[in-house]
């Protein structure tokens, strides 16, 4: 036995020094965030060239291969947890949530049985409780732990055909969709990418789904929806939107959640990062009655700031979630009372992705929360004032939440404006907005989601904007 103990030690020198060499250089990458450019130096091809060699022979030493890591890694990472990077609506993981994932990779656990792994699984149920009163929705609804919101919104969109199928008498589980009852799928016409990718994921088809006519701030019409509701030979599965992608704004839940349900139909919300305002008492009202909808998708690794990945999807018929999701064999433990993770998720393997949102929630409590999405929105309305107030400037939605979407002079000049101005921004590398498109225009977005962002920085933001559209202006022959 002590011969076995020294061949396989718990831990090797080499392995501690290289865990060690990881948590230092870790620490140090975060530090030097403040001081860091807003984008990666490396090209996409120097980056790979770095990487992208014939695999030796003869491994390296645990110490050399992180140490190389660290090195060929140097200048082709984003500061995406800076608080100068305003793109893509992405978290900026939260120290004590990285903290909290070194202790996920180190535990080395299969998160996806409840037997096999109590104390995660005690997290993750607690994780998923705070989630649905924080966002004041029904404690009884099912949760699972997924990647992010497309997941979650895959899920939701298949506990909905689970259930309306069922309503008719159909098995989707057992008999699939072939040959089934029609589902008629209702969805805004500007609904993000995500819920589209989650009907051809469950066999509707994107294509097929009737969009929605919106108002000027992408919400549904709700003398639209009713009209497309009449049309409806059977109970729909219409999907919402809390949070649309470049102007922040909310469907109007109130008005068309009953309508829905006089159908008899499910309504899923794809609300990745705007559900979070229902966390917040002085902003709920943005969201009044998303609370009635038949599902909802939210990221954690957006307005939570969750080291990636993490979503979660919330279904407030159990039983359907579980009917859908629930996949046994005879090698795995039988079904018990008790919560069980891969009951509400697609996987049977999967990593404890749900212990650094606990972490995190244990750390900002209720108010810390509140307070860092109530932030994210003052400075969301004070970016906008501020750019609205620069001539040549404009802002082209109201700011509903974090979202600002940002535009240069007008008509096709103008969309080649905003790309340059939004090249010169990313070239100076202080800032970080990114691209989209709105209401037939080219826009620069800023997306305020990063847990430290303060004043200063949104004020760095107007100022690079600024600074950019003015030597645009004085130097139109740079392209």
């Amino acid at each position: 036995m002590k011969a076995l103990e020294s061949a396989f030690p718990g831990l090797t020198d080499s392995q501690a020094r290289a865990m060690e060499l990881a948590a230092n250089a870790a620490r140090d990458f975060r530090k030097s965030l403040p001081l860091s450019p807003a984008r990666p130096a490396l090209s996409l091809d120097e980056a790979t060239a770095r990487f992208d060699k014939p695999l030796a022979s003869s491994g390296k030493a645990e110490v050399e291969v992180i140490a190389d890591l660290i090195r060929n890694t140097e200048g082709g990472l984003h500061s995406m947890a800076a608080p100068t990077f305003f793109g893509y609506v992405l978290g900026a993981s939260h120290p004590v949530g990285v903290a909290a994932d070194f202790l996920v990779s180190a535990w080395g656990q299969n998160a996806g049985s409840a037997a096999e792994t109590p104390a995660i699984t005690g997290i993750e149920r607690a994780l998923c409780d705070w989630v649905m009163d924080l966002l004041t929705l029904p404690a009884s609804c099912g949760a699972g732990i997924v990647t992010g919101g497309t997941v979650a919104n895959m899920v939701g969109v298949m506990a909905a055909r689970h259930a309306l199928l069922a309503a008719e008498g159909w098995d989707v589980e057992a008999d699939g969709l072939f040959g089934a009852p029609e589902i008629p799928v209702l969805i805004g016409s500007d609904a993000h990418s995500a819920p589209f990718a989650a009907l051809r994921y469950a066999g509707f088809g994107a294509a097929r789904a009737r969009k929605i006519a919106t108002d000027s701030e992408g919400r549904i019409l709700a003398k639209a929806m009713r009209e497309a509701l009449d049309d409806c030979a059977a109970p729909p599965l219409v999907i919402l939107q809390a949070g649309q992608i470049n102007t922040g704004a909310f469907d109007p839940f109130v008005e068309l959640i009953p309508m829905v349900h006089e159908k008899r139909g499910w309504v899923h919300v794809d609300g990745a990062f705007g559900l979070w305002l229902a966390a917040v008492p002085e902003l709920a009202g943005r969201l009044e009655g998303v609370a009635g909808a038949d599902s909802w998708a939210v990221d954690l690794h957006k307005w939570l700031n969750a080291p990636y990945d993490a979503g979660l999807v919330i279904v407030r018929d159990r039983p359907a979630l579980v009917a859908t999701m629930s996949a046994r064999g005879a090698y795995l433990p039988a079904t018990t009372q008790h919560w069980e993770p891969t009951d509400s998720t697609p996987e049977l393997s999967r990593r404890a992705r749900g212990v650094p949102s606990y972490a995190i929630l244990q750390h900002l409590g209720r108010d810390g929360l509140r307070e860092m999405v109530a932030r994210h929105c003052r400075l969301a309305q004070r970016i906008a004032a501020a750019i609205a107030a620069e001539p040549g400037l404009s802002v082209l939605n109201e700011v509903h939440s974090n979202q600002v979407a940002i535009a240069c002079g007008s008509g096709p000049e103008g969309d080649e404006l905003t790309m340059r101005v939004l090249h010169r921004v990313h070239e100076q590398g202080r800032v970080y907005p990114s691209h989209g498109e709105w209401r037939g225009r080219k826009i620069i977005r800023a997306s305020v989601i990063g847990y430290a962002m303060q004043d200063q920085d949104a004020d760095l933001l107007v100022q690079e904007i600024i600074e950019a559209a003015r030597w645009c202006a004085a130097h139109p022959e740079v392209k």
